[in-house]
């Protein structure tokens, strides 16, 4: 979602109390890059960003980088050619997801109806708390956050989630912004088209091809010209143009799917190393599904090319598993190594349903089921590093990982 100036209206919203604007958007600012400087303070106000070496890619910068153009994704090289003095960060691992745990805990202690969508941004409704305003709340949280995790956090609050979280981009860095119900239509006019949740690069150029390029554009078509362009994005995109966002926060999900995907900063040549990684997530896959007493009848893998060129491919099964065998066989044989090598690699298991894994191959007698059963049982009792495919066991260090 791309972020536009602050508007007028924008302005004067902000620190106006409002009884039906309580959707709160908590985005933490710059995440990773905070997270570092914690262990180096030195370097806050300079060019700094995390990412890979000279062949890898900028996962986050400062806003002192991005005033030079370094944006995550960015590949290092062109990142230094926009900012020779930029200081890179090797990633930490692990680091990251500590903080974020943490910062939940304290956003979960303002109110139980809270929903985590990344590692650096949750959505909160404080409806039920009738002795502090949106603002208060939104403000205590920043300051919580600050105080006990030393990183910022910016916060927009508005009546609907979409409106929340376009608040809280144009209030980066380390801001507040409230949109009252009343102004809402107002504030959303005058963006950009691609400030829309949902509207990547592809269709804000194709919408752009027809002259759309504004809030204020959709707002002057008809809803079935729009799904007649996009099809049934075409009705959501008419919606939240014009501030219409029913969906609530929502604290449990319903599964759809289960994944885990990986980038690694420096492109990973031996096949052999890319088909361990799938294993690995494929293992992960399977024993989520079993935790929460679930089937895949689906698995996809995605993979991201040197040139950034990503390629997905799934396959449906016969019948429903969570056999960590079964799904790395599968993923394994839609593999295809690209000649520059990888540098995103993820195994997904989708269609889940609740149930029991099936026998998945006449050779199959279930007994591949126990040992990852009794694999998780090991890993819950004594940690997870204690155990696991012998496969996952390199007799020296990979390059790589």
């Amino acid at each position: 979602m791309s972020r536009a100036p602050r508007s007028q209206s924008a302005r004067r919203a902000l620190g106006t109390d409002d009884s039906e604007t309580p959707i709160l958007h908590v985005d933490m600012d710059a995440f990773f890059v905070e997270v570092e400087l914690l262990q180096r303070p030195h370097l806050r106000g300079l060019p700094v960003a995390v990412g890979g070496a000279e062949r890898g890619v900028v996962t986050s910068a400062s806003y002192e980088a991005r005033a030079f153009g370094v944006t995550s994704a960015m590949p290092v090289g062109q990142a230094k050619r926009l900012c020779p003095h930029l200081i890179m960060i090797p990633v930490s691992h692990g680091a990251y997801s500590t903080v974020s745990r943490r910062v939940m805990d304290i956003l979960g202690s303002f109110t139980p109806v809270l929903e985590q969508v990344s590692v650096d941004e949750a959505f909160l409704d404080v409806s039920g708390d009738r002795h502090r305003t949106p603002t208060q709340i939104a403000s205590e949280i920043r300051t919580a956050i600050r105080t006990g995790e030393g990183v910022p956090a910016s916060v927009g609050i508005a009546a609907t989630k979409h409106v929340a979280k376009i608040a809280s981009a144009h209030a980066k860095p380390d801001g507040m912004l409230l949109v009252p119900k009343e102004e809402t239509a107002t504030f959303l006019a005058d963006l950009p088209i691609g400030a829309i949740w949902g509207v990547g690069d592809a269709t804000r150029k194709r919408l752009e091809q027809r002259g759309i390029s504004s809030v204020r554009d959709v707002r002057q078509l008809r809803r079935e010209d729009l799904e007649r362009m996009l099809g049934k994005h075409g009705g959501s995109l008419w919606d939240l143009a014009h501030g219409i966002d029913p969906r609530p926060v929502v604290t449990t999900r319903v599964e759809k799917s289960i994944g885990k995907e990986e980038t690694y900063f420096e492109v990973l040549r031996d096949p052999a190393v890319v088909r361990a990684r799938m294993l690995d997530q494929a293992h992960e896959c399977a024993r989520r599904l079993r935790d929460r007493s679930l089937v895949a009848w689906r698995v996809s893998i995605k993979v991201r090319d040197a040139s950034f060129t990503t390629i997905s491919r799934s396959h449906t099964l016969g019948q429903p598993t969570n056999v960590a065998q079964e799904i790395y066989r599968v993923a394994s044989s839609l593999m295809v190594m690209p000649p520059g090598g990888v540098r995103l690699i993820g195994v997904r298991v989708e269609n889940l349903e609740r149930g029991e894994s099936s026998q998945a191959t006449l050779e199959d007698d279930g007994r591949a089921e126990q040992a990852e059963r009794a694999l998780d049982t090991i890993r819950k009792r004594f940690g997870s590093g204690v155990a696991g495919p012998a496969t996952l066991l390199p007799s020296k260090p990979e390059d790589g990982l």
